[in-house]
């Protein structure tokens, strides 16, 4: 499946149930596709038990950021294994929250949607996470989309 190639999205969702004022987490997803269009229907796949898995077991809303070229970095910092914690990894990029979900929102995404699961299905070690669209905008039309084939971020020229 590395000869696959598959755009890069950051799927972020703010926990409240962690610490005073909850915590914001962040996660690369490769694994995420357009289901439906009427309704609006979205799906990314998590490994199980990750902790973006049991943060969207407990929270509903979540957000997407569709990668330009420019946010190689950011996706390379939410992918690390062993990384450091997710609200030292939001510290110094630029986003504002989405007014449905509460989640983090990257500036210079490509495409951003506010999404609200509508469904979770266990599928080997991974869980499929079908959600609804709340809402889409394309805040930048700058820029080629951020792309991921064997083993290795792309741009598409």
């Amino acid at each position: 499946m590395a000869r696959l190639a598959g755009g890069v999205v950051l799927v972020s969702a703010h926990d409240p149930e962690d610490g005073p004022r909850g915590e914001d987490v962040g996660m690369t997803a490769t694994a995420f596709m357009s289901v439906s269009l009427e309704p609006p229907l979205v799906l990314v796949s998590l490994r199980e038990g990750s902790r973006m898995d049991e943060v969207l077991e407990r929270q509903g809303r979540w957000a997407v950021s569709v990668l330009s070229e420019s946010q190689r970095h950011i996706a390379g910092r939410f992918a690390m294994r062993g990384r450091i914690s997710d609200r030292l990894l939001f510290e110094d990029i630029a986003y504002y929250r989405g007014e449905l979900s509460g989640a983090p929102i990257l500036g210079g995404a490509l495409a951003v949607l506010e999404c609200e699961t509508e469904q979770r299905v266990p599928a080997g070690d991974h869980t499929l996470v079908i959600a609804r669209v709340l809402s889409a905008e394309t805040p930048s039309a700058e820029g080629g989309p951020l792309a991921y084939f064997r083993g290795r971020y792309r741009f598409l020229a």
